[in-house]
C-alpha cells in the first residue's frame, strides 16, 4: 500500500495480493483517522461479501474467486470503543461472464490495483450495538 496525505484526506494505491480491509484499517490506525468516507475502484480476484438477514439478525456471506472489476467500493470510517470501525459495501462484476455481485465487504484481495480515496471529516461519530436491529449503529453524542 502506498498513500499520500492531502488537506481533505488520503489517496491510496493497493497492489496485487494486498487485502483492502487490512490495509485501510492499518492506515486509519496509523493516521488516527476518526471519521471519514471511502470511495474506490479497481480489480480483485478474491472477494468475500455478505448480506444481513434482519429477521435472523445474522450475516450470510459469499466468496467470489476469479477476475472481477470493482465498479464501486463505498463506505465510512467511524470508531467503536476507540477502535477503527469500517463499514464498506462493494459491487464487483465480470463483463465476460455477466456476473455481478454486491454486498457488505468482509475481505477483498487485489488482483491488479485499487485506487481508494479516504475523505476525512472533522469530529467523531461512534458505534453502538442495537439489540433491536442486531447491528452496530451510528451513535451521535449530544
Amino acid at each position: 500500500m502506498e498513500y499520500r496525505k492531502f488537506s481533505q484526506g488520503y489517496a491510496l494505491r493497493l497492489d496485487p495480493g494486498e487485502e483492502v480491509v487490512d490495509c485501510l484499517t492499518r492506515l486509519v490506525e496509523q493516521e488516527n483517522v476518526q471519521l471519514g468516507t471511502v470511495s474506490a475502484l479497481g480489480a480483485a480476484n478474491d472477494v468475500t461479501m455478505g448480506i444481513f438477514d434482519t429477521q435472523e439478525k445474522k450475516y450470510y456471506s459469499r466468496r467470489c474467486q476469479g477476475q472481477y472489476e470493482i465498479s464501486a467500493l463505498v463506505g465510512n470510517v467511524t470508531r467503536q470503543e476507540g477502535k477503527p470501525y469500517l463499514h464498506l459495501h462493494i459491487t464487483i462484476g465480470n463483463p465476460s461472464t455477466g456476473e455481478v455481485y454486491a454486498g457488505h465487504l468482509s475481505a477483498c484481495t487485489i488482483s491488479a490495483t485499487l485506487e481508494l480515496f479516504l475523505q476525512v471529516w472533522d469530529g467523531q461519530i461512534g458505534r453502538k450495538f442495537s439489540d433491536t436491529v442486531g447491528l452496530n449503529l451510528l451513535e451521535f453524542e449530544a
